[in-house]
């Protein structure tokens, strides 16, 4: 190639990369403020004791890694974050290979608490009638020592409710709380539905196999099942389900094709966001049928397997967790698929929280 055409190739390259990358070198000292912005939750490798949080600014100016040790440099954020829950000013931290919740304030990371009684393997956490509940797998081997811990907020201390194996994703909604039974070590295919007053499990329904995913709009609980994978030597198709929340019943039912495997469910207003492997797909609450052409691919991005996965204020948020040792990426897309930022966070940036 021309030394002329080499110069022109370098120019474009850093006009694109320039456009598309914005690792802001900021990381030495707190911002002060976490606010109006994504917290990036990345996982760390199990047993590591390296999670961390990541920040995003919404007009996409300020990113900053690792803001919890910056705020708290004496104390370790700990093993294998698994999940954010927002509740008032605070943030709760779920740490699953640590068995504990680290408690902050969400707009400045400032550690208030630490919970680790009552917890056993924790997993998710949603917030209802005044309590906090964290899913539980206890130990990942026994199916039957599965719990919902119930969090008092005034004091954090927890008492348990027993629930069928592997819960996972939990969602709040009047007083009720919907625990997703994915399995755990295993493949499940149940929600259970727990009233927040009596901490009492009210109701169990039969939903498809392995549920990963759970949102609620219009009334109405939707789940994605992801199916049983092939590898668990009796593979079973994905399927997107709607339950009544009036009622607790199963109103509808979508199948995926045969070795479709969804997950990541967000639902904006009418429009339904999921993922397969690499791809986006968009479909709508009223569609009778599953969409065989997905809104765009992250293969460009060498994202071979969406990790993570939001969408908010028409940009969709694609973590990739890479070889799951290293540092890994987020992606921001337009709502169309163009991709417009992408970021360099933790290793195995596991969730999106829009502070």
């Amino acid at each position: 190639m021309k030394f002329s055409k080499l110069v022109l190739v370098a120019l474009v390259s850093a006009v694109f990369f320039g456009s598309c990358t914005d690792d802001n070198d900021n990381d030495d000292v707190p911002l002060g403020n976490y606010d109006n912005g994504a917290l990036i939750l990345n996982e760390g490798g199990f047993g590591k004791g390296n999670a961390s949080v990541s920040y995003l600014s919404d007009d996409f100016v300020t990113q900053q890694n690792n803001i919890f040790s910056l705020v708290n440099p004496t104390i370790t954020l700990g093993d294998t974050g698994q999940d954010i829950g927002f509740n008032g000013d605070l943030a709760f931290i779920v740490l699953n290979g640590s068995n504990k919740i680290e408690v902050v304030n969400r707009y400045t990371m400032k550690q208030v608490a630490t919970i680790s009684a009552g917890l056993s393997n924790p997993r998710y956490i949603a917030f209802s009638n005044g309590k906090g509940f964290v899913t539980n797998w206890g130990d990942g081997g026994s199916p039957s020592d599965d719990y919902v811990a119930v969090v008092n907020l005034s004091n954090y201390s927890t008492t348990k409710i027993a629930v069928a194996e592997g819960p996972e994703k939990i969602i709040a909604d009047n007083n009720k709380l919907y625990v997703a039974h994915k399995g755990g070590y295993g493949f499940g295919s149940t929600i259970s539905v727990i009233n927040a007053t009596t901490n009492v499990v009210s109701t169990t329904i039969k939903v498809g196999d392995v549920p990963n995913s759970l949102e609620i709009s219009n009334a109405s609980l939707y789940v994605i099942c992801g199916g049983k994978p092939s590898y668990s030597g009796a593979e079973t198709v994905g399927s997107f389900v709607k339950i009544n929340v009036s009622n607790n019943t199963v109103s509808s039912t979508i199948n995926f094709p045969a070795k479709t495997h969804p997950s990541n469910l967000d639902i904006i207003n009418s429009d339904v966001f999921y993922t397969v492997d690499s791809a986006i797909f968009k479909s709508t609450l009223s569609a009778t049928i599953i969409p065989t052409t997905p809104l765009f691919s992250t293969t460009a991005q060498g994202v071979y397997g969406v990790y993570s996965f939001a969408v908010n204020n028409n940009k969709i948020y694609v973590g990739d967790a890479g070889d799951y040792s290293s540092n890994g990426k987020i992606y921001i897309y337009s709502i169309t698929g163009t991709l417009e930022k992408q970021y360099t966070v933790g290793v195995i940036p596991a969730g999106f929280y829009f502070n």
